[in-house]
Order: C-alpha cells, then sequence, then structure tokens
C-alpha cells in the first residue's frame, strides 16, 4: 500500500492512500497539531467528501482500534509458523511489584527466555518498548516465548 505524503504550506502535512474502491483517505496533520480524518468524495477523488476533526485522545483511540488487534494478529499469526511459540497479553495490576518500575527491572528475556515486544497504554500501543520503559498499573504487556516462559512471565509480573 502506497501512502503519498503531501506538504501543504501553511497548513500542515497530508498523508493519504487510495482505497480498493477509489476513494482517497487520509489524515491532515496542521502545524498547530490537531488532525482531520479524510475521505474523498465517491465521485471525485480529489475533492473532500467527509472530513472529521480528531482531539489527541481521539486519534489515539482510533491509532489503537486500527493498530492494536492488527499488531497482536501479526504476532499471532508469525507464531503460526514456529512450533512451541506462543503469544500472550498480560495487564500490569495496581498490586504488581512493577508499577512505577521499569521494563529492565523485571529481566523477563533472562528469567523467562520470552520477549515483551509491546505494551498498550491508555489505547496507545508502544511497540518495542525500550529497557527504561516505566510501567503504570492498567498497561496491557504484550509478550512472545513459549508456553513455559509465559506462565513464568505472568507470575513474574504479577508477583514479581
Amino acid at each position: 500500500m502506497d501512502v503519498e505524503i503531501t506538504r501543504l504550506p501553511g497548513i500542515g502535512t497530508k498523508q493519504e492512500f487510495t482505497t480498493a474502491d477509489g476513494r482517497r483517505l487520509g489524515v491532515l496533520t496542521h502545524r498547530d497539531g490537531h488532525r482531520e480524518l479524510m475521505l474523498s468524495s465517491a465521485d471525485d477523488p480529489d475533492a473532500t467528501g467527509i472530513s472529521v476533526a480528531l482531539s489527541e485522545p481521539e486519534c489515539n483511540a482510533l491509532g489503537t482500534l486500527l493498530g492494536a488487534p492488527n499488531l497482536v494478529a501479526k504476532l499471532q499469526d508469525q507464531q503460526r509458523e514456529v512450533a512451541g511459540i506462543s503469544t500472550a497479553q498480560f495487564p500490569i495490576s495496581v498490586g504488581s511489584p512493577y508499577v512505577g518500575r521499569p521494563l529492565a527491572d523485571t529481566a523477563m528475556r533472562t528469567r523467562t527466555a520470552t520477549s515483551i515486544v509491546a505494551v498498550v497504554r491508555d489505547s496507545v500501543v508502544s511497540p518495542s518498548p525500550r529497557p527504561d520503559f516505566v510501567f503504570t498499573a492498567g498497561d496491557l504487556v504484550v509478550i512472545v516465548g513459549t508456553g513455559e516462559g509465559l506462565t513464568a512471565a505472568a507470575q513474574i509480573l504479577e508477583e514479581g
């Protein structure tokens, strides 16, 4: 899928692609940071048919609706190709010893031979979080590993 990026002097940047039915779907990011979701009219792909202004929380929610399931689905598809590897999602509960602590403190890979591949927080996906990523209660941690490793990972996130 080709995404076209168009700089609009004095306005911002438009990123869009052509859908299977020939319409243009994109996001206009204004210089001040606010964004609009745009869909061309059915009759003329160069004319805007629908434009919806989105707040930052709405952008995050839409990104999660479109991105998080795709991320997990892609990981699950990839694991089907490798026998013995699974993907699981574990929440960081209020009582977790890792609330307020960085990912590195879990020593997850060393202790379980699993990998933390993403964290979802407030509808925002953080793929491949760095060791200094700090967990908060309510985070959803996406981990890849063996069944045994995933069981150990869940226990670590819950109990330390």
